[in-house]
């Protein structure tokens, strides 16, 4: 079995590992190649461009490295022709994978699109290039396939891999301790509480929101004195995230650790977090947080006119209800984030009702994620 895949940004990159990690599981001598990132290298992928070259921070973004994209979709176009893989899955990445996945499905090869675009939230307009582009979509979401089949698209609901790899019970102790080997003081956050800082994985993302958890932990600061902040930094951007965090360095009530999300969303006692997968990730591990995001003025414009609802951050969204606060934009101010994350720390009965919410959340989307993926690859490939 051989599949071509294209997987872009850190998440994309951690939802594709996750799955080559369950598909081995039927097809042992499974091989895979085209665009990952390290934790898909580490799963045996063949990379032959990292998912980094695919990300993007908004339409401003987008269209300055447009060139650079479809060279790069051109080059990897033919190469997967001239391989012919048993199917292609295209995960996330839709501006960069529709395409792709619809000029391979008019040359005879399988395609499957994992994770349906979040057509339910805005942008609904691109369920009609879904259909174009896939002959499968494998959903995250028990309420996706039923949407897309109004549409003609065939879908499967796999449940989320990220509910397969969190252990539904979070030993809160054991994370502290592995953050304790990674640099954290022991006796930090004691006196007044542990706080995650999560500023997005993308570089774009860093420069726009890492200044707002920054001025926001200050503020906390002031009325919190006995607080430390904790910032996991995934591989290749503790250059660009040390000069920005610096004032909290510098007066040690920062630890920055080179990666451990996990652990350190564990182990603390709220985060300030970028909306995106991250969000879903705490909410797994039962982390009360904020969510915070800002854009150019001109992108927010767009995506603001395109919402289909309330809510952006992925807990919400699940629960159709704001179970956890989100600042957004103007609103993405450092007292209002403050005063968000600090109700956290005193409300200790709304913490409680939070984790059960967040148990239901991951029953329902632990859900053997590799394995209903290899089922449906195996219906779509042999029929």
């Amino acid at each position: 079995m051989r599949l071509a895949m294209v997987a872009g940004e850190a998440s994309g990159d951690l939802l594709a590992a996750l799955m080559i990690q369950g598909l081995k599981k039927r097809w042992p001598e499974l091989s895979s190649a085209g665009i990952g990132g390290p934790r898909m290298v580490e799963q045996g992928f063949e990379a032959w461009a990292p998912s980094d070259r695919l990300s993007v921070f908004g339409y401003v973004d987008a269209l300055k490295r447009l060139p650079e994209l479809l060279w790069l979709r051109h080059q990897i176009r033919g190469r997967i022709l001239r391989e012919r893989p048993a199917a292609f899955v295209g995960v996330d990445a839709p501006d960069f994978n529709f395409g792709l996945e619809t000029r391979l499905r008019s040359s005879g090869i399988r395609t499957v699109h994992f994770v349906c675009p979040s057509i339910w939230a805005w942008r609904s307009h691109r369920v009609h290039k879904l259909k174009l582009a896939a002959d499968h979509v494998l959903c995250l979401f028990p309420f996706e396939p039923a949407l897309l089949a109004a549409h003609g698209i065939a879908a499967t609901y796999v449940g989320h891999p990220l509910a397969d790899a969190i252990a539904p019970d979070v030993d809160r102790p054991a994370a502290r301790q592995a953050l304790v080997t990674c640099g954290l003081n022991p006796e930090a956050g004691h006196r007044g509480g542990l706080v995650a800082l999560l500023p997005g994985s993308r570089q774009a993302e860093i420069r726009h929101i890492a200044p707002l958890l920054v001025e926001s932990a200050q503020n906390m600061l002031l009325q919190r004195p006995g607080l430390h902040f904790v910032l996991p930094v995934a591989a290749g951007l503790q250059r660009l995230v040390e000069p920005i965090v610096r004032p909290l360095l510098e007066a040690g009530h920062l630890t920055v650790v080179a990666g451990h999300s996990h652990e350190v969303l564990a182990a603390a006692d709220v985060a300030v977090v970028a909306s995106g997968t991250a969000t879903l990730e705490a909410a797994l591990l039962k982390c009360p947080m904020v969510i915070v995001y800002r854009l150019a003025d001109a992108d927010w414009a767009r995506m603001r006119r395109q919402r289909l609802q309330p809510w952006v951050g992925l807990p919400n969204i699940l629960s159709q209800a704001f179970i956890v606060p989100e600042r957004l934009q103007d609103e993405a101010t450092p007292t209002g984030v403050a005063a968000d994350a600090l109700r956290w720390l005193d409300d200790v009965a709304g913490v409680e009702r939070y984790r059960s919410r967040c148990q239901d959340l991951h029953t329902q989307l632990r859900q053997n994620t590799g394995q209903r993926a290899a089922d449906a690859l195996q219906e779509i490939i042999h029929g």
